[in-house]
């Protein structure tokens, strides 16, 4: 009691030094901070932390190499992410027992904490929907690390689910984090693990070269030169890391990893995305329905990249990329998470 009580000091004196400048565009703060590795812990300044602040209890099997304080622009997007990984937990006045951990996206470069995940909390706390938004550890060359975190936060969830009101616990993810959250639906350790249902927003799907988002594949795994180069290796080295690289392909490509047993999924995109190929998420709605999965998706005409829980009272009028269908896409996904319960 004392270590989390001297962690939570530190944590919160870290945060309160800070000249925090950036701000999410509401005023939502999350009710409690569970940090993942606190005794690892090395630093904050992110400007959303709540007062009460827990530690998860999780040892930290794999350290990714990144130290220091985390870095957030006025935009919201957190880089650095290291051992002060962690998830911030927003409760509704009225649970209805769903919960949605999000993996907000950022090509596994940043988090972007506001439009994929305050913002996200925000909407579903209208509907009665307990939310947690991890901040999960960038891989900086540790591919299996971002899942580890995911994993962990439902392992954190399941445990206090009954204390909370909750259960449901499903996964939602927006581009790089659609990918994450794709992962975790798929490559699930077990029932504690694997969520009850999906929702992939223009989500990075396949890691195959040319319809995959390069910057996604590339911090994920690594550049293909990285296992390719022949330089300074013995015949024997190059070959196995030829091998490592096309096994990682494949692995960490979310349609050829669908089973019967993968959860609900809910898809949207917009046809005219000029950063991650439509065809990634057709390619995930052919192999689900392929296997007799559940899946809804939705496919708008317009809207390009990034468009989030960006609506307009946060953007101002006119200048929600989704505007035309903002409606038309929260009252669909409100229809199909009521309809698991």
């Amino acid at each position: 009691m004392k270590r989390l009580l001297l962690i939570t000091i530190v944590f919160l004196t870290a945060w309160n030094a800070t000249n925090a400048t950036a701000q999410p565009k509401t005023g939502l703060k999350p009710d409690e901070t569970v940090l993942l590795y606190a005794e690892k812990l090395s630093g904050c300044t992110d400007p959303v932390i709540a007062e009460k602040v827990t530690a998860a209890g999780f040892t930290m099997a794999e350290d990714n190499g990144l130290t220091g304080e985390k870095i957030i622009p006025g935009n919201g997007f957190i880089s650095n992410i290291g051992a002060n990984a962690r998830f911030d937990l927003y409760f509704p006045e009225k649970p209805n027992g769903e919960m949605v951990i999000v993996c907000p996206g950022g090509g596994y470069g940043f988090v972007s904490s506001y439009s994929e995940g305050v913002y996200v909390a925000d909407w579903m706390l209208a509907k009665g929907i307990t939310v947690a938004v991890v901040k999960y550890r960038l891989p900086n060359g540790h591919w299996e690390i971002p899942l580890t975190d995911v994993q962990n936060t439902f392992r954190y969830c399941r445990a206090n689910a009954e204390k909370w009101g909750i259960d449901q616990i499903g996964i939602m993810g927006f581009s790089a984090g659609g990918h994450l959250a794709g992962c975790a639906a798929t490559m699930y350790d077990d029932a504690e693990t694997r969520p009850d249902f999906a929702v992939l927003i223009y989500p990075v799907v396949t890691f195959e070269e040319g319809i995959t988002h390069q910057g996604t594949k590339d911090n994920l795994i690594g550049k293909e030169s990285d296992f390719t180069s022949r330089d300074g290796r013995t015949w024997e080295e190059w070959d196995k890391a030829r091998k490592t690289y096309k096994a990682l392909v494949r692995r960490y490509s979310v349609e050829k990893q669908i089973s019967p047993d993968t959860p609900p999924m809910f898809i949207a995109l917009s046809s005219n995305d000029p950063t991650v190929p439509p065809e990634n998420s057709t390619r995930l709605y052919n192999s689900l329905t392929d296997k007799g999965v559940s899946v809804e998706m939705h496919i708008y005409h317009k809207g390009e990249h990034g468009w989030g829980f960006n609506t307009e009272n946060i953007t101002g009028k006119g200048n929600d990329p989704l505007g035309f269908a903002r409606e038309e896409f929260s009252n669909s996904l409100q229809r199909w998470m009521e309809s698991l319960k």
